[in-house]
């Protein structure tokens, strides 16, 4: 196995294409409404840990979103780090 430093940089094909981007959007966007929703459903069961999981996962996707839109070059989205 090879061993990786933390100084290793990864290698980079920087062949998605823009159609690919927008598909992973598309995917992103619908995971956050499934989590949205689901987040509903165990607040209705008061089911606290699959509240959790739900909050935690649709908390993930909003920087997925953000920064694919980011790449794509959306207007009025700020630089995802901050």
């Amino acid at each position: 196995m090879k061993d990786m430093s933390s100084d290793a940089t990864p290698r980079r094909t920087y062949d998605r294409s823009w159609e690919e981007i927008e598909k992973m959007l598309n995917r992103a966007e619908l995971k956050r409404k499934e989590w949205k929703s689901w987040f509903e459903e165990c607040r209705k069961s008061e089911d606290r840990d699959g509240m959790k999981e739900a909050a935690r996962n649709h908390k993930a996707l909003d920087g997925v979103v953000k920064t694919l839109k980011w790449t794509l070059g959306e207007e009025g989205v700020s630089n995802p780090l901050d």
